[in-house]
C-alpha cells in the first residue's frame, strides 16, 4: 500500500485562502473547513460530518486546485453530480469537471474520458454502480488520481438512514484506483454511522471533523393528531400559511400526488415528486424548485439530497419519518440562508404502525445458504455477474445477500471484485444463520430508531435539545426557539441530569446488549446506543439498582 502523497510545493492556509477567494469567492474559510482543507494538503484521510449548507464540497475542491492529479468524486445522484458539475464549469479557475454515468451517449463518454486524460479537467464525478465496472476502474486507474471523495458517505453505512449496497465497495475501488486519499462527506452521521464509514472505505489516520449539529435558525415543531383527516388539513394549512418555499415529506407516492394536486388548487405552485415518475419529470420539478418558478414540491423521501436551494422557508413532514437521522437530513434543506424557517411535523401515532412495516424484513436462510454454496464450489474466484446467471436473480437481491455473508465471515472480495470464500470461514448453512442473526440486528436497530422518532414527537420536553441529543451532543438548557420551549413544557424538564453515572460519549456495557455508547440524559434516564439492539432509553434508577450499565 502506498502512503500518502503530499503538495509538490509548500502550501499554507493563506494559500487555500487565496485559491478559494480567487476560484470560488469566498470571502473567508471557516474554521472546520479550513481544518479539513489543511488535513487533504497534508496528505490525510478526512471524514467530515457537516450540516447541509454549511460547504462540505469546498474541502475538497479548494486543496485539489492546490495538489497534482485528478479528483475522482462518488456521488448517488446524477442530478446532485449534475449541480456540482456546472458549478465547476462556471469558471476556468475552478478545474473544470466531466460526468461518467449510464445516461452519456458513447460519444460524450468518450470526450469526458480523453479530457481527463489530457489533465484538461480535474474533476470527475460518477455513481457508485460505474466504479463496479472493471473497465470504468482500469480507465481511471491509469490516471493516477490524487484523491477519492465520497459524497452522502452516510451510504456507507448499514447503521446510516440511507444505506446503499453499492457504497460497500468503494473500499476495494480505491485500492484498485492505486488508493488515493479519500475524503468522505456527510451531513448527518451518528458514531457508529462514523465508525462504519471509516472502516468500510479503509480509511487511513483520517482528520473526522463533525462540525455541531444545532441549526438555531430552524423553528422546531409537532402537531398531533388523532384523526386522518384534520392531519391532512393541517398539512395544508401549514404550506398555505408559509410565504416562500416549502418542501413537504409523505410517506406514499400517492400521498405526493394528491396533496400537490390541492396545493395547486389553492393557488400554490406546486408538483410532486416520487420515484415512479419518469426521470425527465423529475429534473424538470427539481430544475424548478430552484429556479423558482415552483414554490411547493411534496415528496418522498426519494427527493432531497444535494438540493441547493438556500431559501427554502419551511421543511413539512405530513407524516412521521422512519428516524431521527431521516428527519434531520430532511429538515436541514432549510433556512440555509440562515433566515428564520420552520420545521412542521404532523404526527399521528398511527403512523408508526405504517413505519414498522416499511422496516427491513428478516433475511431468508435458503438463499444466504445457496449463496454461499455457490461461491465455495468455485475452485477460483467468480464474477458477480456469473453468479447471477448461475442462481437466477438480480443483482440488488444478490448485492444483499453477499453483504450479509461478507459480515459473517463467510465470503470475500478480491482486488478485482470477484467473490472468494474464505478457506477458514463457516459452512454455508452456518454462514447462513450467522447472517440471519445479522439481519435479525439490523432490524432491531432501525425499529429502535422508529421509537426515538415516536419519543421525539411525544417529548414536552425541548425538542431542540432531544434532538441534538440523539446525536450526542448535548444543550445547555432550552432553546427557545420550539413549540415546547413557547408551551412552557421544556422549562419543567430543564435539569441536565444530575448525577450522571456516565458522561456522554462514553461507551458502557449491559449484560444483555452488549457494548454502547451513552447519547444523552433526560431528567432520570439515559439515552444509550448499542450495536446490536440500537437505542434504548433506561430509567436512571433502575440502571442503578440493578447495576445495568458498566464502563465499556
Amino acid at each position: 500500500m502506498s502512503p500518502p502523497r503530499t503538495t509538490s510545493r509548500t502550501t499554507s492556509r493563506a494559500d487555500l485562502v487565496r485559491t478559494a477567494r480567487e476560484a470560488f469567492g469566498f470571502d473567508e474559510l471557516r474554521p472546520g473547513q479550513a481544518e479539513a482543507m489543511e488535513a487533504v494538503l497534508a496528505g490525510r484521510d478526512v471524514l467530515a460530518v457537516m450540516p447541509t449548507g454549511s460547504g462540505k464540497s469546498a474541502i475538497y475542491q479548494v486543496p485539489a486546485l492546490l495538489l497534482d492529479g485528478p479528483v475522482v468524486v462518488v456521488s448517488p445522484l446524477i442530478a446532485l453530480q449534475r449541480d456540482q458539475v456546472d458549478g465547476l464549469r462556471e469558471d476556468v479557475r475552478r478545474g473544470g469537471a466531466v460526468m461518467l454515468n449510464s445516461q452519456l451517449p458513447a460519444s460524450e463518454w468518450n470526450e469526458a474520458q480523453e479530457a481527463l486524460r489530457s489533465g484538461e479537467v480535474r474533476f470527475v464525478f460518477l455513481a457508485p454502480e460505474q466504479l463496479a465496472r472493471d473497465e470504468v476502474l482500469d480507465e481511471l486507474a491509469r490516471l493516477h488520481p490524487r484523491l477519492l471523495v465520497v459524497d452522502e458517505a452516510h451510504c456507507v453505512s448499514s447503521w446510516g438512514h440511507d444505506f446503499r449496497p453499492q457504497y460497500l465497495r468503494l473500499g476495494a475501488a480505491a485500492e484498485r484506483l492505486g488508493r488515493p486519499q479519500v475524503v468522505a462527506l456527510t451531513a448527518t452521521a451518528s458514531p457508529q454511522v462514523r465508525s462504519e464509514v471509516l472502516d468500510h472505505l479503509r480509511m487511513r489516520d483520517p482528520l473526522v471533523f463533525v462540525e455541531g449539529f444545532d441549526r438555531p435558525e430552524i423553528d422546531l415543531q409537532v402537531r398531533r393528531y388523532s384523526r386522518a383527516d384534520r392531519q391532512h388539513d393541517g398539512v395544508l394549512e401549514s404550506v398555505t400559511a408559509t410565504d416562500g418555499a416549502v418542501v413537504v415529506y409523505v410517506a406514499r407516492r400517492r400521498d405526493a400526488e394528491e396533496i400537490a394536486g390541492e396545493l395547486r388548487e389553492a393557488g400554490r405552485a406546486a408538483e410532486f415528486y416520487h420515484a415512479g415518475r419518469r426521470r425527465d419529470d423529475r429534473d424538470r420539478v427539481l430544475r424548478e424548485f430552484v429556479d423558482g418558478t415552483l414554490d411547493v414540491v411534496v415528496a418522498t423521501n426519494a427527493f432531497g439530497m444535494g438540493i441547493d436551494k438556500p431559501d427554502v422557508r419551511a421543511v413539512v413532514h405530513a407524516h412521521v419519518p422512519d428516524s431521527l437521522d431521516s428527519y434531520y437530513q430532511e429538515i436541514g434543506r432549510a433556512g440555509r440562508d440562515g433566515q428564520p424557517a420552520r420545521a412542521v411535523l404532523h404526527y399521528r401515532p398511527e403512523d408508526l404502525g405504517l413505519r414498522t412495516f416499511f422496516t427491513s424484513s428478516v433475511a431468508k436462510p435458503e438463499p444466504l445458504r445457496e449463496v454461499a454454496a455457490a461461491v465455495r464450489a468455485h475452485d477460483e474466484p467468480v464474477e458477480p455477474v456469473e453468479l447471477r446467471r448461475e442462481l437466477g436473480t438480480t443483482a440488488t437481491r444478490l448485492a444483499g445477500v453477499v453483504n450479509l455473508l461478507e459480515e459473517a465471515g463467510a465470503v470475500h472480495e478480491d482486488e478485482r471484485g470477484r467473490l472468494i470464500a474464505d478457506p477458514g470461514g463457516p459452512k454455508p448453512a452456518e454462514a447462513a444463520d450467522a447472517a440471519v442473526e445479522l439481519s435479525e440486528q439490523q432490524r432491531s436497530v432501525e425499529r429502535s430508531r422508529l421509537e426515538m422518532m415516536r419519543s421525539y414527537a411525544e417529548t414536552t420536553a425541548c425538542r431542540r435539545r432531544f434532538l441534538l441529543g440523539y446525536f450526542g451532543e448535548e444543550l445547555d438548557g432550552p432553546c427557545g426557539n420550539c413549540d415546547t420551549c413557547r408551551a412552557g413544557t421544556a422549562a419543567e424538564h430543564s435539569g441536565t441530569g444530575a448525577g450522571e453515572p456516565f458522561p456522554v460519549g462514553s461507551t458502557v456495557q449491559h449484560p444483555e446488549w452488549g457494548g454502547g455508547q451513552v447519547m444523552h440524559y433526560e431528567e432520570d434516564r439515559v439515552t444509550v446506543l448499542f450495536e446490536g439492539v440500537g437505542y434504548r432509553t433506561l430509567a436512571l434508577e433502575l440502571v442503578e439498582e440493578r447495576n445495568l450499565l458498566q464502563p465499556g
